[in-house]
């Protein structure tokens, strides 16, 4: 399973919304777009409730974002406690989507390389993501 915070963990207020969406994301190990969650809670809540808690978890660094091969988003929890002291909300870290099941994982232990940038560029977010077959789709 992923990684077990709350909401207090993120001084966040709980809600209703927050919490199922939060547990939706504990339940998997592996990253998520809007409309997973949606599909998931589409009985419970509407879009715009969803979209401003993906939006919130982002914020208070609780989920940080996946760049998917078809332009789309995809959210996926962070390993650590991104918000507190003076640790910046940064993932430079490797995403594998697997071309079978079509899920994205985050390697953690997998960095992105340092890019020397021309000179007056400067680096916001680093994102790479590698295809192929996942270890779960490759048995």
């Amino acid at each position: 399973m992923s990684s077990s915070y709350s909401l207090s963990d993120f001084d966040l207020r709980s809600t209703p919304c927050r919490v199922d969406v939060l547990a939706t994301f504990q339940a998997v190990e592996f990253a998520l777009s809007q409309g997973d969650i949606e599909q998931k809670l589409s009985d419970q809540y509407d879009r715009v409730t969803v979209y401003r808690t993906l939006k919130t978890f982002l914020t208070q660094g609780l989920l940080h974002k996946v760049l998917d091969d078809n332009g789309g988003v995809k959210y996926a929890l962070c390993k650590e406690l991104c918000h507190q002291g003076d640790h910046h909300h940064q993932h430079d870290h490797v995403h594998f989507k697997c071309n079978q099941c079509g899920q994205t994982t985050c390697l953690e232990t997998v960095h992105i390389p340092t890019i020397q940038l021309p000179a007056g560029f400067t680096k916001q977010e680093s994102n790479l993501l590698i295809q192929g077959v996942c270890s779960m789709c490759r048995v």
